[in-house]
């Protein structure tokens, strides 16, 4: 079952909370699982065409000719686009978005390829008919020719010297910016992070284990397909309703890709079936308006289960190796790690990410880290959930864990010894603020499932750490009160794990109102203020910020106008429970006006607004215990006992908090155990199916237990850490960590699935290639 620890009233600074800390149900909850929500597919505008693409069967390929001539000729098609309808992009255009950087240009192209194919489902052509079934036949009879160009599959074989280049022009860059490879080369970028001296901190150990690992390409496994709808007026304005993860994300790359001004978008987002950082970047938007352009009538564009398989942004496959140096006390000395995260087709893995997440649970006065961001001919990865960090720590825990055993101390202990504290220097040499990692350990360390003895053969139990940093940007809202004494917050965040609900509690905490008195409504970018992305476990603690704000704006103005009915000044006056009362011994003590009184009148609908882009990284930790079973026959691995151990800062609402660590973690253990792209030596992805992709089901789980630790964070009114990217980071090093307790062998990729387990139980693992150092470290 699930459960949630003893949390002290008010973990964010001791105050009492009448609101936040409620198990509320999740707002919209009841329509998205009955089928009343609204979801892209499910727009339908009159005169709308069905859209199709046409996708390159190669990894590689240059495109030689493309005859459309008897799609269009085809009758109820109205209208046939390729790359040359689309507009040109500078190249080099980059910006932030989301989680992951990225090059703009790059991107467009991914939507349309103009003259290569680059990776096997980039679209290369496009049709707009007057039914679905059109578009199919339509798609069918467009001729493509293509050149067949050698495909660079794999990560390692991509930064060889001597590989083909993918993009000739490519140079290695260091984060500065600095050019350290003039190319051609497939390493887009180097990056480091030092501190101290590894090589003596190494001499000064007196155990040293070094080893490499592996993980697999992934997918975030969202329910809903991609869907867009667009419609380019006569005058030239464009409204697009599409699942996505950041309205104005979209909005800002659509501009920027299509040439148009900000003022002639109109982005309108839909209920979103999951997403997990999949839906933050342009994918069918572009090509659903250039139709729709040309046909003169709305668009819509719907990915098949396989399009999404093959043709949107995965997790990232890793390589890394780690080394670590210990004394016999179990004083880490140095840690070194080499990674290379691969891409896809263009450069923005979250390399920078894996680093700064992967030994964030360590202290040690020696450090270097040393990322490869590689790009080889497979679609371009996305965020997933903690980007970068789940592969980053099923290395590094696993090397903690041998570190433990070769000095014969205890797992957790020696985690606990080595356990940052506020003010020790992270990764990045900025000191930690208020973190909850030893609080953490020290509730694991009381709980049943770690003192409670594991019986029976083939058994073993793991644990291990993760990290997220949590993800800030700017956040913003509207909020008013009606006349009616409800109160309205108008933001421009899209709502995927319970923002509606979130936002009403924290609303009604500081207005002094009941929850069902808010109303939460999210806007399309031209009515609501404006939001980054719904991602990078930000929204809840951002917008907490801006919540306050807004609601602290609005009462500064109720309270004045409070002050002018009562006939006294703003200072005479206490706020409680929705009312301004007079202060006891002033001559009008126990006058009292309502907000519900205060918004009727000739003065207006009193309104604030709140927006916040300056917090502080709120960052958290997790830990995860894991006991399984092992067949030593066939090396398949049951889930007996899963325990998820978080500091969430505070919950503002523990259901929805659980539900993010319980999500997450099986999102880690679908990737530990099953979940795996497999690509033949084409390039082309061999198992686009969820039927040959296998994602665990209940049917292959136990009950996930949580137990919610509430350690403040050092920013914003109540203490709030974001959630729903850390859970994912921890289950493959706990599952690695107890396949070896119980099986007595290390695997040393993931997924660990039945054959990788067998084979290592058979003493026949394949050994992992070393990291071909493409250019002198810096």
């Amino acid at each position: 079952m699930t459960t949630t620890a003893e949390r002290k009233a008010g973990g964010g600074g001791g105050k009492q909370y009448k609101v936040i800390g409620q198990r509320l149900p999740k707002r919209m909850g009841t329509e998205m699982v009955t089928g009343h929500a609204l979801y892209g597919a499910d727009i339908y505008l009159p005169g709308m065409l069905s859209g199709k693409l046409l996708r390159s069967p190669h990894a590689h390929a240059r495109i030689v000719r493309i005859d459309t001539s008897k799609a269009e000729r085809l009758e109820g098609v109205k209208a046939v686009i390729t790359g040359a309808d689309m507009p040109e992009v500078k190249p080099g255009a980059t910006f932030p978005m989301g989680e992951v950087p990225v090059d703009i240009s790059g991107l467009a192209g991914l939507c349309m390829a103009k003259e290569r194919a680059i990776f096997a489902g980039q679209p290369v052509a496009a049709v707009a008919a007057t039914d679905p079934y059109i578009a199919e036949e339509a798609i069918k009879l467009i001729d493509v020719e293509y050149e067949v160009l050698p495909p660079v599959v794999d990560l390692l074989e991509a930064m060889k010297p001597g590989s083909p280049a993918i993009h000739p022009d490519l140079k290695t860059k260091t984060s500065l910016g600095e050019i350290e490879n003039q190319g051609p080369t497939n390493v887009a970028m180097h990056s480091v992070f030092a501190r101290g001296d590894v090589e003596k901190g190494f001499k000064e150990a007196d155990v040293v284990i070094e080893r490499s690992y592996r993980a697999a390409m992934a997918h975030q496994g969202y329910i809903e397909p991609l869907a867009t709808v667009a419609r380019w007026e006569p005058d030239g304005r464009v409204t697009v309703w599409t699942t996505t993860q950041g309205a104005f994300t979209i909005l800002m790359q659509l501009s920027t890709v299509l040439g148009l001004p900000l003022s002639k978008l109109k982005v309108i987002p839909t209920e979103v079936g999951g997403a997990f950082g999949g839906k933050i970047y342009i994918i069918l938007e572009p090509t659903a308006v250039m139709l729709s352009k040309k046909a003169g009538r709305p668009v819509k564009l719907v990915m098949s289960r396989e399009d999404v398989l093959r043709a949107t942004g995965p997790g990232s496959p890793c390589v890394f190796r780690i080394k670590t140096g210990c004394k016999k006390d179990g004083t880490i000395t140095a840690i070194q790690g080499w990674m290379a995260y691969d891409a896809g087709c263009i450069p923005g893995s979250p390399m920078g990410a894996g680093m700064q997440t992967s030994v964030a649970p360590y202290k040690t006065p020696n450090l270097r880290l040393d990322g490869y961001d590689v790009v080889t001919n497979k679609t371009r990865v996305h965020a997933y959930r903690a980007p970068g960090s789940p592969q980053a720590a099923f290395a590094v825990e696993q090397n903690i864990d041998l570190m433990a055993k070769a000095l014969g101390m205890d797992p957790l202990e020696f985690r606990i010894k080595n356990c940052p504290r506020e003010g020790d220097p992270q990764v990045t040499d900025v000191p930690w603020n208020r973190i909850g990692l030893h609080e953490i350990y020290e509730r694991v360390k009381r709980h049943p499932h770690w003192t409670s003895k594991l019986e029976g053969k083939n058994r073993g139990r793991g644990l291990a750490a993760g990290f997220w940093f949590g993800g800030r940007m700017t956040s913003s809202v509207n909020i008013k009160v009606n006349p009616d004494g409800t109160a309205t917050v108008l933001t421009g965040a899209v709502d995927i794990t319970g923002t509606r609900t979130a936002m009403a509690q924290m609303a009604a905490e500081e207005l002094g109102l009941t929850p069902d008195k808010i109303d939460v409504l999210t806007g399309d970018t031209e009515a609501a203020p404006y939001n980054d992305v719904s991602g990078g476990s930000r929204i809840t603690y951002t917008s907490s910020n801006a919540i306050y704000r807004a609601c602290q704006d609005l009462l500064d103005k109720m309270r004045k106008r409070a002050a002018d009915r009562l006939k006294v000044t703003p200072e005479d006056l206490t706020f409680a429970e929705g009312v301004f009362k007079v202060k006891e011994g002033h001559a009008s003590a126990g006058k009292a006006l309502t907000l519900k009184k205060l918004a009727i009148g000739g003065d207006g609908v009193p309104a604030g607004s709140g927006s916040t882009s300056r917090l502080q990284s709120a960052p958290a930790f997790a830990v995860h215990l894991a006991d399984v079973e092992v067949d030593p026959e066939t090396g398949k691995t049951t889930i007996l006992r899963y325990t998820c151990f978080q500091d969430v800062g505070k919950a503002v609402n523990p259901t929805r908090v659980e539900a993010q660590m319980q999500g997450g973690a099986v999102q880690g253990i679908g990737w530990a155990l099953t979940e795996e792209y497999l690509f033949d030596d084409k390039g082309w992805l061999r198992n686009a199916s969820l039927l040959d992709y296998r994602q665990p089901t209940s049917l292959d789980l136990p009950m996930l237990d949580c137990e919610i630790i509430e350690v403040p964070a050092s920013d914003g009114p109540y203490g709030i850490r974001g959630v729903g990217e850390v859970p994912i980071v921890p289950p493959p090093a706990t599952l690695a960590n107890a396949i070896a307790n119980a099986a007595g062998v290390r695997v040393n990729a993931m997924p660990m699935n039945i054959e990788r387990v067998y084979w290592a139980l058979k003493g026949k693992q394949k050994e992992l290639a070393p990291i071909p150092v493409p250019a002198p470290a810096r």
